[in-house]
Parts: structure tokens; sequence; C-alpha cells
């Protein structure tokens, strides 16, 4: 059966023109088929590892570029609420999407630059030198479980996935109904998280969640990528890699914050 692998078919092809009879190869083809470049994703149509690389660096200039400009700006509140619903209503229709978006996947780190620079220059004000302690905090725990997950000290099972989404659940329900109690002054406007003893333990949990959400990411993208997933699926990943590193930076900010507060 001939090979699809476009290397191969030149082998394929040698043998044809010699009138179909399997004889070896001379040393030029040999030398040919040994110096011919890797099939690439442009070459193959799959989605690489390059490929997520490239679309992720991409999503996220675009975000640091938008929150350094709506930071010097200082635009305020206004800015920040568009932002944020902005990137909440866009980011849940790229989410159930069947179609990959380019264009809106792009708009969606544009919106979330928006708010996530309108917010840490508010976090900055009043906390001076948070946003770096935040970006250094959030970098290490992407390297530090990258590493984990590369080593095969952590190992994406069915039961780690229940429990994380389980996990997830459960702290989404907490993260609302501390909302609600802000609203009616719990934790000083804070809600839960402005409760003594309890806000910083949420907090971390908050963090630790974000960041084995991450190992899910990692896991995702390699089973993407071994089973031949067409290039543009690589918008998805680097989508999905954006959503759970931006959660991972609010909660570490959101930690810091209380720690320095308390």
């Amino acid at each position: 059966m001939q090979s699809s692998n476009p290397v191969f078919k030149r082998g394929y092809a040698a043998l044809e023109n010699r009138g179909g009879t399997a004889v070896a190869p001379s040393t030029e083809e040999l030398n040919d088929l040994y110096n011919a470049p890797a099939a690439s994703s442009i070459r193959t149509g799959r989605m690489t590892i390059d490929d997520v690389v490239a679309r992720t660096a991409l999503l996220f200039a675009v975000l640091v570029g938008v929150g350094a400009l709506a930071w010097t700006l200082q635009l305020g509140g206004g800015a920040l609420l568009i932002g944020f619903l902005g990137a909440m209503g866009l980011g849940l229709y790229l989410s159930f999407s069947q179609k990959i978006k380019p264009g809106l996947t792009i708009t969606y780190a544009a919106l979330q630059g928006l708010a996530l620079g309108t917010l840490s220059q508010m976090y900055e004000t009043a906390y001076d030198g948070i946003v770096g302690q935040a970006l250094v905090a959030t970098i290490a725990a992407i390297a530090g479980v990258l590493w984990a997950y590369k080593s095969k000290r952590i190992r994406v099972t069915p039961k780690f996935t229940r429990v994380l989404i389980g996990a997830l659940f459960g702290y989404l329900i907490l993260a609302v109904g501390s909302l609600i109690g802000s609203f009616f002054g719990l934790g000083n406007g804070m809600g839960l998280y402005g409760l003594s003893g309890l806000g910083p333990i949420l907090a971390v949990a908050g963090v630790a969640l974000a960041t084995l959400f991450l190992v899910l990411d990692f896991d995702q993208i390699e089973k993407m990528i071994a089973s031949g997933a067409p290039q543009e699926q690589s918008w998805r990943a680097g989508f999905g890699l954006m959503v759970t590193i931006v959660w991972l930076y609010l909660e570490v900010l959101r930690l810091i914050s209380i720690l320095r507060r308390d």
C-alpha cells in the first residue's frame, strides 16, 4: 500500500519509474530521500506544536499590547466592564462554536487586554509592585507545571480529570456566593475573600486549581497533535491556553492582594 507521506511517495515513484519492479533505489535517490525536508504543518495540513506556540504568542502579543495601552490611558471602570463582559461573552461563544474563527479569537485577546490592563493598573495603584509580583508568580507556576507534566510527575488520568472538574464546579459555586455576599457588605465588600482566615485559603485554592487546569490544556494539545488534528485547531488550542493563563494571573493577583492587605 502506498504511503501518504510525501517523502515516502518519492520512493514509490522511483520504484514505479523502474517499471514496477521492486528493486533497491540508487544511492542518489536515497540521498534525496534522506535530505528531504521534514513534513511541516503547511505540507500536511495538520497541527504541530510550532503552530500552537505561534498562535498563542500572537494572542498574548495582542493582549499585552492592548493591556499596555489601557494601563497608560487609565481608562477606568467603564473600560474594565466593557473588556470583561465582552471577553466573557465572546469567550463563551468561541468555546461552543464548531467553526474556528481566528478574527474573533484575536478580538477576544484584545478585550482581555483591555480588561486586564485596566484592572492591573488599579491594583498597582493600591498595592505598589503587585503586578510585577503577580507576573513573576504566574510565569513560575506555568514553568513549574510544564516541567512536572513533561517529566511525568503529573499524569492526566480519567480520575484526575473528574476530580478537577468537580473541584471547579465547587469553586464556581463559592465564587458566585462570594459575589452575592459582597453586594450585602460581606467581608467589607470583598465577599468570602474578605473574611479573615477564609479569604487566603480560597485564594490559594483558586491558584492551585488554575495551575492544575494547565495540565489538562497541555494534555489536550498533545492528544490533538497525536490524532492529526487540522492545523486551524491550533487557534482553539491557543485560545484555551490564554483562558487558563489569564484565570491563573487573576487568581495570583487576588492572592497577593489579600496577603498584602492582611
